[in-house]
């Protein structure tokens, strides 16, 4: 192997789970290895409970490092959370040459120029992602060094979130005697996972579907438009059907596994699944109608959520390739379809891509995001803004 094992880390809102990875000498990225805990103490991407969330930590790292016969020293973190935002930022910069030609000089000036936005109090720069070079405003460059121009403007994609937030997670992961090496944007990292290159060059939505939080990123004239998080997912659905059906959350969570769909099925409606409402209580019957009216309520409220983001950046029509559905929420039955409907764009799930090793991982939409960081690290992509300085000085490190 040409370099050591890496190790991914999502801390989830339904799964905490570690992913070791290594790259052969060719450049093959295999999973060597994953550890998985049913997640407690965490809500919506961000930590609730401390102490459960770090015993859910020490467990999924040991169980990775048990099948994987690696020592698990540091790992590169996933973040999320309906605090993830992102925005465009243009810095410009004049020339000065005297024959008006863009040196590496103009081009720095006008990236850090970019890069410095005014952010919500509390937020930090998570990544940096250069779009676009424009020369005199016209049509943008792909290297603007060595043109002629009066002026130099560079687009930035700015990710930003909530530093406390992110810096707590950390913290429980550095509570595991284990390094943070990185963080990174779960939905970068999902869309790195399962995205084509040819839909990225056409325009792609990603939509990572996940227990507590729902992750978009958006390619779009062959550029990172668009990404952000909603505090929506998974969970929500469940703890609608508990509350609409009056059942226990576990009793919902199963319903709606085997019996949810995200276009109801009418020629089932007046038929009825048994349900246990609990310890010392009779199983009733539950319209199939009934329950596959709240689940489809909620995921189309979630996709639509969405669908108002790209619209906002009006990016809708500069999507080629289409919607692409990954996370556990992508094996809810039809939820493709349904995203078809609302988006008026073909819809395909999404599972990790050109990674091999454990097959049951790869067929996991829910693992994309945790497969992306693999890639991310390897790729060695970088992270750009303040917010990993920010968080070790806060942290001491």
């Amino acid at each position: 192997m040409s370099l050591p094992p890496i190790v991914a880390l999502e801390v989830g809102t339904s799964m905490v789970r570690a992913l070791v990875g290594e790259l052969t000498e060719e450049g093959q990225l295999i999973v060597s290895g994953v550890g998985e805990c049913p997640s407690r103490g965490v809500r919506k991407g961000e930590i609730t409970d401390y102490d459960n969330a770090l015993s859910c930590v020490r467990e999924a790292l040991q169980k990775a490092e048990d099948n994987s016969h690696v020592t698990i020293e540091e790992v590169h973190l996933l973040v999320s959370g309906g605090h993830i935002r992102s925005r465009v930022n243009r810095g410009t910069a004049p020339v000065l040459n005297d024959d008006g030609e863009i040196t590496a000089e103009e081009i720095e000036n006008a990236e850090k120029m970019a890069r410095a936005v005014s952010l919500p109090t509390g937020h930090d720069v998570l990544h940096t992602i250069l779009q676009r070079y424009l020369v005199d405003e016209n049509l943008p460059v792909v290297n603007p060094e060595g043109l002629e121009g009066t002026k130099l403007a560079v687009d930035m994609l700015i990710v930003h979130g909530q530093c406390n937030a992110m810096r707590n997670i950390v913290k429980v992961v550095r509570s595991a005697q284990v390094d943070v090496a990185d963080v990174a944007f779960s939905g970068l990292c999902a869309a790195l996972a399962v995205l084509t290159p040819a839909e990225k060059l056409n325009g792609a939505l990603m939509i990572d579907l996940g227990g507590g939080t729902t992750d978009f990123v958006a390619y779009a004239e062959e550029r990172l438009a668009d990404a952000g998080a909603f505090a929506v997912g998974g969970d929500h659905i469940s703890n609608d059907l508990a509350f609409g059906l009056r059942l226990p959350l576990a009793e919902a969570e199963r319903l709606k596994l085997e019996f949810g769909t995200a276009i109801p099925d009418y020629a089932v409606r007046n038929q009825t699944v048994t349900a246990s409402p609990g310890t010392g209580q009779p199983p009733r019957q539950v319209r199939l109608a009934d329950l596959q009216t709240i689940v489809h309520l909620r995921i189309e409220e979630t996709l639509v959520l969405v669908r108002e983001q790209i619209r906002q950046n009006k990016l809708t029509s500069k999507l080629g390739s289409g919607v692409v559905l990954t996370g556990g929420g992508a094996r809810l039955k039809k939820v493709d379809q349904l995203a078809e409907k609302i988006f008026g764009l073909p819809c395909r799930i999404g599972r990790p891509r050109e990674v091999s090793g454990m097959t049951a991982v790869m067929e996991q939409p829910e693992c994309s995001a945790v497969v992306g960081m693999l890639r991310y690290a390897v790729r060695s992509v970088p992270a750009g803004g303040g917010i990993w300085k920010t968080i070790r000085k806060a942290l001491r490190m």
